[in-house]
């Protein structure tokens, strides 16, 4: 296990809804964040909106109202035949105080609770390998480029 900065205590309001319970705010807030970092901040001209969001269970994770995470929590036969957990994202001013950490715990615990215990599979950004390898995802396969960025396909048994 890795060591890492003792987190900086901010506090996460977690709310994990399925899409059709979305307020619009929720869901422009979740667009915004997702475009800021995958294709602004990673300069990764890509199709955002891929249908998988109408399937998908959304975990957002707000401090004072502003959201500051998020992840997309898919079942399985959407993105692979596992359960999957997608766009994986925390806002520029939260990063190294550990809300990425709390924000995978809390996904993988949603899951749990809307799927059941299943095997999740995701596609990890590369450099992300470790921080998934300290949730107990293991990398199956190559390489391989989606949308321009190094990415490897992570599996964790159930």
């Amino acid at each position: 296990m890795a060591t890492y900065n003792k987190p900086i205590p901010i506090n996460i309001d977690w709310n994990c809804l399925p899409f059709n319970e979305l307020t619009g705010k929720d869901v422009y807030d979740m667009l915004y964040l997702r475009n800021l970092v995958f294709v602004m901040e990673q300069d990764c001209l890509y199709l955002d909106t891929d249908q998988k969001d109408f399937h998908a269970w959304h975990l957002l994770g707000r401090h004072e109202g502003n959201l500051v995470a998020y992840a997309r929590l898919l079942p399985a036969g959407i993105s692979y035949n596992e359960l999957s957990i997608g766009r994986v994202v925390c806002a520029p001013e939260v990063r190294r105080t550990g809300v990425g950490r709390r924000l995978m715990t809390q996904a993988i615990a949603d899951m749990q609770r809307i799927y059941g215990y299943g095997a999740i599979r995701i596609s990890a950004q590369c450099y992300l390998e470790q921080f998934y390898r300290d949730f107990g995802f293991e990398s199956e396969g190559e390489t391989y480029l989606e949308d321009g960025l190094p990415h490897i396909e992570m599996y964790r048994k159930a």
